[in-house]
């Protein structure tokens, strides 16, 4: 079922409805869906690369007003809802983990995490349970999402197809040298600072 959905989903960045479907996706996998939006961007950026950055903005703002929705289903379902969404994926396990880490890192852990492969919904489910601060969720999912597919659409920008197996087979290692580089950044204003 999986592999049909994953499917169904790369077809539609062939389509004339394409950026809308790539809103839509990074909308609800946000909250809900299992497919990433990086299955319908990559292929839309290596047809159409001068569209690149546009299509990054896209998924950014759709995926944090998804964010958003995920955040309501944390906040106000999570018994009814949120928690059968974990459930599914198999992560209820980490909520409780992640509890006790938000207080002090949640910010930081939006961005890390925002930016990686675990689901995203884990993320906003969670913020939203644990009554984390609406602002400060915000801010810290527009940084992770951005830089997420904003590096996704720069390499594939420049470096164009011969790059797409290097991040599908990747991502991970991609966003985590991204990371480093974001974090070192501000070792390093604060240390200048």
């Amino acid at each position: 079922m999986l592999r049909r959905m994953y499917d169904w989903t790369l077809s539609l960045a062939a389509g004339r409805h394409a950026e809308r479907a790539l809103a839509v996706v990074s909308f609800v996998e946000s909250s809900f869906f299992p497919i990433p939006p990086d299955v319908l961007l990559i292929p839309m950026i290596i047809a159409r690369p001068e569209r690149a950055w546009r299509l990054a903005f896209i998924a950014t703002i759709s995926s944090v007003i998804g964010g958003f929705f995920g955040y309501a289903i944390g906040y106000f379902l999570f018994e009814a809802v949120g928690q059968p969404i974990l459930e599914f994926y198999g992560i209820v396990n980490k909520y409780d983990e992640l509890r006790h880490l938000f207080d002090e890192w949640g910010a930081w852990i939006i961005i890390v995490k925002g930016m990686t492969p675990i689901p995203y919904k884990f993320l906003t489910i969670t913020s939203g349970a644990l009554h984390f601060d609406l602002l400060i969720f915000a801010l810290a999912s527009v940084v992770s999402r951005g830089l997420r597919f904003f590096l996704v659409a720069a390499l594939l920008w420049k470096f164009g197809p011969p790059i797409r197996d290097f991040i599908e087979k990747r991502l991970t290692l991609v966003l985590t040298v991204g990371l480093v580089i974001l974090i070192g950044g501000f070792v390093v204003l604060k240390y200048l600072f």
